[in-house]
């Protein structure tokens, strides 16, 4: 079975695809996977009868139609002219929710980012569409006393990602949140905010579950740091900043330049949503997320959280709290990495712990986790499909959920922005 980090994180043996089929980061309508026919990849790929892809609808449909192409062409070959037919005649199972966020493309329209979700491409012409209807997060184990309670917020929640209620106003629907679900504040909102999700905490500091069952989503980065460095201010012990080493990659004949403008300086001020900071802040207790995949096979994958046990100048200690391996103890070195980010116009690498600090963490981060309380706060509204739907699709129960929407002011607010690009919806079962 194969996924984004949600199915690596929680499915034992499970991967990402990227790994699996050697998909490329950067696709275009013209890429392949690097698969060659007569390797041992090309082999499993053939006797393989059934592949799982999860969480589908996030990802460009150019992956898929990559992996069509490529599939296509090694089965041909392995096969002596097997019928040039989608998926070279695999079985394939796309899982998802289209309510869920769609493809990120940083500057993109709304236009494109539909016409880049994997139902706008030939290929779903060919499927066959199956709906699951029972909300199993919310109402699996739960007692007949409380059973309507969480079949009404089930539905409330579809609700929301489905954009059927609240009043339309060009692109984005108006939404009043229930009572039961805020947090009032007419000052300071972090405070109340980090008293709510995180009671005792330094009482709580060296108890795994306090961290795994709880967490603080926010639409930004820049507000995820913001709450991060508050909250560690609030714990005792040693802070260590591990600082990066930047460096450009370019022809060594232009590197050091004097009118060479990509100076260590001036990259160490570059953020990027694949890359750690130039500078971490640490302490013993805190947890942390990984940003890259180090090794599916012990679960540590792109979104696995650690509690930080040791700091060492190059490994650091830590403890899993999420995933199928909570309680391993594992050790994290540096890495060399290079963005991503096609907007970045110069290649560079950074040396660096692939981690960020975690007692808040970005809405679309949070896809594959299930904490138990979450608090969604919104400083500014969401921005793009169905990221309030996915904030508040988290929990497992009604109770476990808070909500704190502010203005300019800091003073908090009842109603919020919700953004559905109905459009998406049009070629789905009702």
């Amino acid at each position: 079975m194969l996924g984004k980090r949600g199915v690596t994180l929680l499915i034992p043996g499970g991967g990402t695809a990227h790994s699996r089929f050697a998909i490329p980061f950067i696709v275009d309508e013209c890429s392949t996977c690097t698969i060659h026919p007569n390797t041992n990849l090309a082999e499993l790929v053939d006797r393989a009868k059934l592949i799982i892809r999860d969480e589908a609808p996030m990802m460009h449909r150019y992956y898929f139609e990559a992996l069509d192409r490529t599939l296509r062409d090694v089965l041909r070959h392995r096969n002596n002219g097997r019928l040039d037919i989608p998926f070279g005649g695999k079985v394939v199972v796309l899982g998802g929710d289209f309510r869920q966020i769609l493809p990120v493309m940083p500057k993109a329209t709304r236009p494109d980012i539909v016409h880049a979700s994997i139902n706008s491409s030939p290929l779903w012409s060919h499927c066959e569409m199956l709906t699951l209807t029972t909300n199993m997060r919310l109402l699996h184990g739960s007692s007949s006393k409380d059973f309507h309670e969480r079949k009404d917020f089930s539905e409330w929640v579809l609700a929301i990602g489905d954009g059927s209620i609240g009043e339309e106003n060009d692109e984005h629907i108006e939404v009043q949140i229930l009572e039961d679900l805020l947090i009032h504040c007419s000052g300071d909102p972090i405070a109340p905010m980090i008293q709510c999700i995180y009671p005792s905490l330094l009482m709580n500091m060296h108890d795994i579950s306090f961290f795994q069952d709880r967490a603080i989503l926010t639409p930004k980065n820049v507000t995820v740091e913001d709450i991060n460095e508050y909250v560690m201010s609030l714990i005792p012990g040693e802070e260590i900043t591990y600082l990066s080493c930047d460096s450009p990659l370019a022809n060594p004949s232009m590197v050091n330049r004097p009118d060479d403008v990509h100076t260590q300086e001036f990259l160490n001020t570059i953020t990027a949503s694949d890359l750690p900071n130039h500078k971490i802040k640490i302490k013993v207790g805190v947890p942390i997320m990984l940003l890259r995949n180090l090794d599916q096979s012990a679960g540590l994958c792109n979104g696995t959280r650690l509690i930080i046990t040791k700091m060492g100048r190059y490994v650091l200690e830590g403890k899993m709290i999420t995933g199928s391996n909570i309680g391993d103890k594992v050790y994290i070195p540096r890495l060399t990495l290079e963005p991503s980010d096609t907007r970045i116009p110069f290649k560079f690498q950074r040396r660096q712990f692939p981690i960020s600090t975690c007692f808040a963490m970005t809405i679309n981060k949070s896809q594959g986790q299930s904490p138990k309380e979450i608090v969604v706060y919104h400083p500014q509204p969401v921005f793009s499909h169905c990221q309030l739907y996915v904030a508040i699709s988290r929990v497992t129960s009604m109770s476990g959920l808070k909500i704190l929407m502010t203005n300019e002011n800091g003073r908090s607010m009842s109603s919020t922005s919700n953004v559905v690009y109905k459009e998406v919806f049009r070629n789905l079962p009702n």
